[in-house]
């Protein structure tokens, strides 16, 4: 199995993995990342004034490291619920303030891995050159990323931050929203940036639920700090459907046919274009197992990052494999040319290379080239030894 190969098997696992972290990470040990286990026995985490983590055992240790980056998207997110007055309006824009800081990140991951599929002809002469030398193919193919300016390594970086800032922001919707007391949160260093006059002791009903957050979580009639199902219950895996987990599948299935290349029949028999391209339909819809049991903020959160990317993918890369899609193609993705287009560097002069590259140096062809002339130098001793 090549690496390629098993690092696309790999992904679901590793989301899997992210939000199995995610909720170990920011739940603690009584599900609110400021409450004590004594207090979580008598009373639901969010009648627990939310307050931050103190690292005394593993999980805790693991939500004090994150409590920083909580508390700046939790402010984030409450000055601009105080401005626009919907909770909905403020996690959009927050969204979109996080994804225009985070531009650069993902536009090398996007240049990237267009400057790959650029390279695909070239690194498939590379392995019929070195057919049966994996260990030769793995040093070109990396020469020839670095001299084209490809780094392989920028096209897994912001996957695994979208994953890392999953983890305080499902505090956020989960324990934020939800808390009758997180006013803690927005004190920095001694000083109070917001003052929300929150309630001093909680109301909670018979089923253990919370009546007065501190913060109002419902706009246009959805309570986005817990779970939205439309079939089944929420509150387990699998346990329900959720509207906005199908939303979210949905676009993320257009972002990643985007990052395809076009289709290319030639292609069709090799497994790493086969994986690839099947992993762009099944990865997508993991997200509806999470549907029923994650805050409908997160899975906002997630829609409108996933359509910050499609936006930021077409002027990048354009429709890339988007189209054509069940044999249909519009006319308008014909000869698309994208706003920023991506451009390799020119190729590297082989007599800049070292000697023994394995793209071959000046020096190594010289060497191997003289092998195949007969000088006549040497052609004289050899006739003079001939005759004694």
């Amino acid at each position: 199995m090549t690496l390629r190969r098993l690092r696309s098997s790999l992904w679901p696992l590793l989301f899997v993995a992210g939000l199995v972290l995610l909720v170990a990470a920011c739940a603690g040990p009584s599900g609110s990342p400021g409450a004590s286990g004594a207090a979580a026995t008598t009373l639901p985490p969010a009648a627990i004034p939310l307050t931050p983590v103190e690292p005394k055992e593993p999980f805790s240790f693991l939500s004090w490291l994150f409590t920083p980056i909580f508390q700046a998207f939790f402010i984030l997110l409450v000055v601009l619920d105080k401005l626009t007055g919907n909770i909905a309006i403020a996690i959009i824009l927050m969204t979109i303030i996080i994804r225009i800081v985070m531009i650069p990140v993902f536009r090398r991951q996007m240049v990237s891995t267009k400057r790959t599929q650029m390279l695909a002809p070239e690194v498939r002469e590379i392995q019929r050159r070195f057919k049966g030398d994996r260990i030769k193919q793995q040093e070109a193919q990396r020469q020839l990323y670095a001299e084209r300016g490809v780094n392989p390594v920028s096209g897994c970086l912001p996957a695994l931050l979208q994953i890392f800032l999953l983890i305080p922001m499902y505090s956020v919707f989960s324990s934020g929203l939800q808390n009758f007391n997180p006013q803690a949160m927005l004190d920095v260093f001694g000083f109070r940036i917001l003052d929300l006059g929150c309630a001093t002791t909680p109301i909670v009903n018979a089923a253990g639920h919370v009546l007065n957050p501190c913060l109002n979580p419902v706009a246009f009639g959805v309570n986005w700090g817990v779970p939205e199902v439309i079939i089944g219950t929420a509150g387990s895996m699998l346990s329900g459907l959720s509207l906005l987990a199908v939303i979210s599948s949905l676009l993320q299935l257009v972002q990643s046919r985007m990052t395809l290349p076009a289709h290319d029949p030639a292609m069709a028999d090799d497994p790493n274009y086969r994986i690839q391209r099947q992993m762009a339909y099944i990865f997508p819809f993991i997200s509806l197992i999470y549907g029923s049991f994650l805050p409908a903020g997160l899975f906002l959160y997630w829609i409108t990052s996933t359509i910050f990317s499609i936006i930021q993918q077409y002027l990048i890369i354009g429709w890339g494999g988007m189209f054509p899609l069940f044999g249909w193609r519009p006319a308008f993705t014909v000869d698309h040319s994208p706003r920023f287009p991506v451009v390799l560097p020119p190729p590297v002069d082989p007599k800049t290379r070292p000697p023994k590259s394995p793209l071959g140096g000046a020096a190594g062809r010289a060497a191997e080239v003289d092998k195949t002339i007969r000088h006549k130098e040497r052609g004289r001793q050899g006739r003079r030894g001939r005759r004694r």
